[in-house]
C-alpha cells in the first residue's frame, strides 16, 4: 500500500516537472509555478463570487434578525427601541426598506420571502417626517437631562469639597468653591425638577409616537406568532441547505474546468506535445486543489455536519464534543473509500492497459507505439509479463495470456 502511494507520489511529481520525460529548466519552472499562482487565485476569486450567487438566508429572510431580537428583549421599552431604529434621518437614502430587500433579487438567484416584504412595507409606513420630527424631539430631551445631570454632578462635587473644607477649619472666604449648602440644595432641587418634567415629555412623545396607527400595526405585525414561525422555518431550512446549493454552485465552476484540462492533458499526451501536456496538468491539479477545500468545507460546516450535530445534541445532550470524535473517525474512514474508489474506477491499471492496448500506445505513458515494440521508445516501459501456465510473453495488466487464455494474476504485476 505505502510502496504504491509512494509510487503515484513519485509518478506525480515526474509528471508536473518533466517534459517528454526531460527535466524543466528552473527559468521555465519559474515561469510555470507563476502561472499556477496566478489562476490559482482567479479560481478561488471565481468559487468566491459563484458560492454568493445564490441568495443566502440571511438575505432571504432578512427580517428575521430583527424579529428575533425583538422576541428575547426583556426591558419595557422594546416596542420605542424597534419602532426608533425604523426611522431614518439621512436624506440620500432614496430606497425604501422593501426596495432594499428586493433589490437582492436582482443579483442573486432565490426570492425574498413574502413575510419580510410585508414587514417591510409595514416598516416603511412608520419611516415618515412626522415619526422623524418626534424622534428627534425625544432625542434633543434626552440630551437636554444629560446636561442637567452633568450640572447635578458638578454641583454635588463642589458641595463634598465645601463640606472637607468646613470640616477642616478653613474660613469660608478662602474656599476654591463657591457653593453654600443652601444654594447647592436649591440648584439640585431645580435640576431635579426640570429632569423629571422633561422625561414625562419624553414619556409622553414615546407614547405619541408607539400609539400611531402605522406603529401599532408594525408591532401587531411583530407579535404575529404565525407569520414569524414561517421566517423561522425557512430561516433555519434555508441555513441548513445553504452550504450544500454552494458546493453545488463550486461544483458547476469546477468541472468543465477539470473537463477541458482533463481533455487537453489526454490529448496532448496522445499527440506527444510536452509543453502542452505540462501546462494542462497543472491546470489539472491547481482546479482539483480547490475543489478537494471545498468538498472538506462542506463536510465541516454543510448538510452532514448539521445532521451529525443534531443527532449527537439529540442523543447525548451537552456531549458535542463527541462531534470531533465522529469527524476523527469518519475523515479517514471517507478518505480510504475515495481512495479504493480511483484505484478501482478512475487510476485502475487494469482499465488503462485494456484501453491502451487497443490503440496501441504504452500500457505506462500512453503514448504511440508499434504491436511488436518490447520497450515503449518514449518512456523505456517493458510491455511484457511471462504467462504463469504457458510460459510465453503476454501483455502486462492484462486479464489474459493472449497466447493459452490462461487468466494472469494482476495483482503480482
Amino acid at each position: 500500500m505505502f510502496a504504491r502511494i509512494k509510487r503515484i507520489l513519485r509518478q506525480f511529481f515526474r509528471k508536473s516537472r518533466t517534459i517528454r520525460n526531460e527535466p524543466l529548466n528552473k527559468v521555465s519552472l519559474i515561469v510555470i509555478i507563476l502561472i499556477d499562482i496566478f489562476i490559482l487565485i482567479n479560481v478561488f476569486t471565481g468559487l468566491d463570487d459563484i458560492s454568493r450567487w445564490y441568495i443566502s438566508p440571511y438575505q432571504a429572510y432578512p427580517c428575521y434578525s430583527e424579529w428575533q431580537s425583538y422576541r428575547t428583549q426583556t426591558n419595557q421599552d422594546k416596542d420605542y427601541t424597534i419602532i426608533k431604529a425604523s426611522l431614518t434621518y439621512n436624506r440620500n437614502n432614496q430606497f425604501k426598506e422593501e426596495q432594499r430587500y428586493q433589490q437582492v433579487e436582482s443579483n442573486h438567484l432565490g426570492k425574498v420571502s413574502p413575510v419580510c416584504l410585508n414587514y417591510a412595507q409595514s416598516k416603511d409606513k412608520i419611516n415618515n417626517t412626522k415619526n422623524q420630527q418626534i424622534a428627534k424631539l425625544i432625542d434633543q430631551k434626552q440630551r437636554n437631562i444629560s446636561n442637567f445631570q452633568q450640572k447635578n454632578r458638578t454641583i454635588r462635587a463642589q458641595y463634598d469639597s465645601t463640606l472637607l473644607e468646613k470640616i477642616a477649619g478653613q474660613p469660608s472666604q478662602q474656599s476654591i468653591n463657591q457653593v453654600s449648602a443652601a444654594k447647592a440644595k436649591l440648584e439640585l432641587d431645580k435640576n431635579n425638577r426640570n429632569i423629571a418634567a422633561i422625561k414625562k415629555e419624553i414619556s409622553n412623545l414615546k407614547t405619541e409616537l408607539i400609539n400611531k396607527p402605522e406603529s401599532i400595526s408594525y408591532i401587531n405585525f411583530l407579535k404575529d406568532i404565525n407569520q414569524f414561525n414561517i421566517v423561522e422555518k425557512g430561516y433555519k431550512q434555508a441555513s441548513f441547505w445553504y452550504p450544500s446549493i454552494q458546493l453545488v454552485f463550486q461544483s458547476l465552476f469546477l468541472i468543465p474546468l477539470i473537463v477541458i484540462a482533463l481533455s487537453a492533458h489526454r490529448f496532448a499526451v496522445g499527440k506527444g506535445y510536452g509543453l502542452i501536456a505540462l501546462i494542462s496538468w497543472h491546470l489539472l491539479v491547481i482546479f482539483f486543489i480547490p475543489l478537494i477545500i471545498k468538498v472538506f468545507e462542506f463536510l465541516q460546516f454543510g448538510a452532514i455536519f448539521e445532521f451529525i450535530f443534531n443527532i449527537i445534541q439529540a442523543l447525548f445532550s451537552g456531549l458535542l464534543f463527541l462531534v470531533s470524535y465522529v469527524y476523527i473517525l469518519l475523515i479517514p474512514l471517507l478518505g480510504f473509500v475515495i481512495i479504493k474508489l480511483f484505484q478501482k474506477i478512475v487510476f485502475n491499471p487494469q482499465l488503462q492497459a485494456t484501453n491502451r492496448f487497443q490503440k496501441s500506445r504504452c500500457l505506462k505513458c500512453a503514448k504511440k507505439i508499434r504491436h511488436d515494440d518490447n520497450y515503449c521508445p518514449h518512456c523505456g516501459y517493458y510491455q511484457y509479463i511471462e504467462c504463469q501456465n504457458c510460459h510465453n510473453l503476454t501483455y502486462k495488466h492484462l486479464s489474459y495470456c493472449k497466447h493459452c487464455g490462461h487468466a494472469q494474476n494482476i495483482d503480482n504485476v
